[in-house]
């Protein structure tokens, strides 16, 4: 040995493999882990609450489930028999009540059916180790499982003892719970890694609900995205981004995650709305209902008055950040400011455009009834005050302390936390929500933060630093509160790596009449995107190596009715925001990408919009999917083709080391 540091090394290694016997056999283990298949990586972006599609997804990985079973037993079973068994093993416990009600003999079902289970699950379950199999087993139904994916009836020997297992699980009354037990397992065991590229939150109904499941999911990171940086910054108290979040919500008339989900208490906000604007139609805030007779006509006229109350309190707290900021060169996007209701226009770089609603009773004061002045345009008041009224800022002290103490978002949020980043680098794949912000000839563009200018990795790197100290405890009082401030640019900042346009035009849509001022310019990344040069630069910068390496994102819906392409670049990048939330349905033409890296390759699998979990079950529909084939590796990828076999080789490299000290006499063999 060369170093002490070695020796230091080697003697801790001794402890964990105390003997030649005990080296030389974990040695014998990593290389034949090193030489099984690669494990099934899973590549999800942009879900926005669509927890229902989310799960169906998951339980049928992406349709692996249904090609294994279509492989399996070919023609041997119909295909009507073939879809009962897809469906019983996407959600087992529904399914097996629908059967019992109609199956005239059940525990004929019951033998059928857990054998077909046990070779489904013997497939999914061939390219891991019975260790690693072992660990994804129910404790109750370990060693029978284990046992019956390792015989097999046609071994004459074992036949019997195969069919006396099955037959006492079902005489025992255990039938039901083994096949959720396998039902579950084969799920787990059909995805070996998910990556979720961003954007848990907003729109869709159920981003709680896919939270929840994310908390019990076994292997998992997330790259956060801007929907989840909002959602973040409100759970670490930043007022604006309360208000957004709040704002979306009410735009897309989904309050279940708020009130069902997190117990965000609305009712100080209807009712500061009804009080201000109860007269006022708050026509450009009536919400987005994408399912008819989801809310009665009642309703929907509180929530565009809560809508159109949260965003002028948005804009104030969007501003005092922007002034406190001026650094962020933000301060023009402070409209409000620039409002002359008399003329009922907005002055924007000195021009004026036309505003269709020019009533803001929260910042010019509304005339008196006698008044011959329309409310709805309300005379100039010498003095207009854009700072909160004492009872919007009493509405913002509730709303604030009702997300700050609502534990099940602070474990939500904990968990994006400790699974999450800015960015992922695995197997050669370079993974990020939005962009990495480029010069206009695509070089990497210096971002400056706190008068230190930052690009590409470095960039991400101390963004990510930056977010997680908003969380913690001991961070410096100054910086905690810029990095609070922060989760603000973030969400729409120029230079924002998950924003990356000229602006957000959320006052030009609600307020302007002219749509010429409605448009986002996008950052030099989306324009040069398509280059291969420019994904190689960004590549490099980040330090992925190989022949076969990619950018994988999200955050940009791709239009496949309009005939875009999600494989751009050459191949270098993979883009798979297909528009997975239902409000994006009518403009891509399908209802989100998911992406598959197996042994085999990449394939891409594009989505028809799921009808309902309800339908899948009683019905056995599936969401209908096509699959394209993305690029196919020459050799079948082994585990020694992955990151992981890169740490394998290391450790397998230590424990020779470890055995020519035990067999040199520079490190005595620890015997009991």
């Amino acid at each position: 040995m060369n170093t002490n540091t070695d020796m230091h090394y080697l003697n801790l290694l001794s402890q964990s493999f105390p003997t030649v016997a005990d080296a030389a056999k974990e040695i014998i283990n990593l290389e034949a882990i090193m030489n099984l298949p690669k494990g099934t990586e899973h590549f999800l972006a942009d879900i926005h609450g669509e927890n229902e599609a989310f799960e169906h997804v998951l339980k049928n990985a992406s349709g692996n489930i249904k090609r294994k079973v279509g492989e399996i037993f070919g023609n041997s079973i119909r295909e009507s028999e073939k879809k009962e068994l897809c469906t019983l093993i996407y959600y087992p416990e529904q399914k097996l009540e629908l059967v019992k009600a109609v199956e005239t003999d059940i525990d004929d079902w019951y033998h059928i059916t857990i054998h077909q289970l046990v070779r489904v699950c013997r497939d999914v379950s061939s390219k891991y180790t019975r260790s690693k199999v072992r660990k994804s087993l129910p404790e109750e139904f370990s060693y029978i499982i284990e046992e019956l994916l390792h015989e097999r009836t046609d071994d004459q020997n074992k036949a019997a003892y195969v069919n006396v297992i099955v037959d006492t699980i079902i005489s025992t009354g255990r039938a039901d719970d083994f096949i959720i037990a396998l039902c579950n397992v084969i799920q787990r065991l059909a995805i070996d890694q998910l990556h979720i590229l961003g954007d848990i939150y907003d729109r869709g109904p159920g981003a709680h609900i896919i939270m929840d499941v994310m908390r019990r999911y076994q292997s998992w990171d997330i790259q956060w995205g801007n929907h989840d940086m909002l959602w973040m910054g409100a759970a670490a108290g930043n007022d604006a981004c309360i208000c957004n979040v709040l704002r979306l919500s009410l735009r897309y008339a989904n309050l279940a995650t708020l009130e069902d989900g997190y117990g965000i208490n609305l009712v100080p906000l209807a009712t500061f709305a009804l009080d201000t604007y109860g007269d006022d139609p708050c026509t450009e805030f009536m919400p987005k209902v994408l399912k008819p007779g989801r809310m009665d006509d009642k309703t929907l006229q509180l929530v565009g008055k809560m809508h159109k109350a949260i965003s002028i309190i948005q804009f104030k707290e969007e501003a005092r950040i922007f002034h406190r900021r001026p650094e962020w060169l933000m301060e023009d996007r402070c409209l409000l400011e620039h409002i002359d209701p008399e003329r009922r226009v907005c002055t924007i770089s000195g021009r004026d455009y036309e505003m269709n609603d020019c009533n803001f009773p929260t910042i010019f004061p509304t005339p008196h009834p006698t008044s011959p002045i329309s409310p709805s345009c309300p005379s100039s008041p010498s003095s207009p005050s854009f700072d909160l009224t004492p009872e919007e800022a009493s509405l913002m002290e509730k709303l604030h302390h009702s997300f700050r103490v609502s534990e099940k978002l602070r474990k939500h949020i904990r968990t994006i936390l400790s699974h999450g980043c800015m960015y992922t680098i695995c197997n050669q794949n370079l993974l990020y929500h939005a962009s990495v912000p480029l010069n206009d000839d695509g070089t990497l563009k210096d971002v400056e933060i706190l008068g230190q200018k930052y690009q590409g990795r470095q960039l991400m790197s101390y963004i990510g630093q930056l977010v997680r100290a908003a969380f913690e405890s001991d961070t410096e009082p100054e910086l905690k509160a810029y990095a609070k401030d922060y989760f603000l640019y973030l969400w729409c900042g120029k230079d924002s790596p998950l924003f990356d346009k000229s602006k957000m035009a959320t006052f030009e849509r609600y307020f302007l009449t002219d749509r010429e001022t409605y448009k986002e310019e996008k950052g030099a990344y989306f324009r040069l995107r398509d280059e291969p040069q420019v994904c190689d630069r960004i590549l490099d910068a980040f330090g992925v190596k190989g022949r076969n390496r990619h950018i994988i994102n999200g955050h940009v819906p791709v239009h496949a009715s309009k005939g875009e392409n999600p494989i751009k670049a050459g191949g270098r990048l993979m883009v798979i925001d297909g528009g997975f939330s239902e409000a994006y349905h009518s403009e891509t033409g399908i209802a989100g990408y998911t992406l598959v890296y197996h042994s085999r390759g990449f394939e891409l699998v594009q989505h028809e919009p799921f009808t309902s979990t309800k339908d899948a079950i009683s019905r056995g529909t599936d969401i209908k999917s096509t699959t394209q084939i993305v690029e196919m590796s020459a050799h079948r990828m082994l585990v020694a083709d992955t990151d992981k076999g890169e740490e394998l080789r290391a450790q397998v490299a230590d424990l020779r080391e470890l055995l020519h000290a035990y067999r040199h006499g520079i490190i005595k063999e620890k015997r009991s």
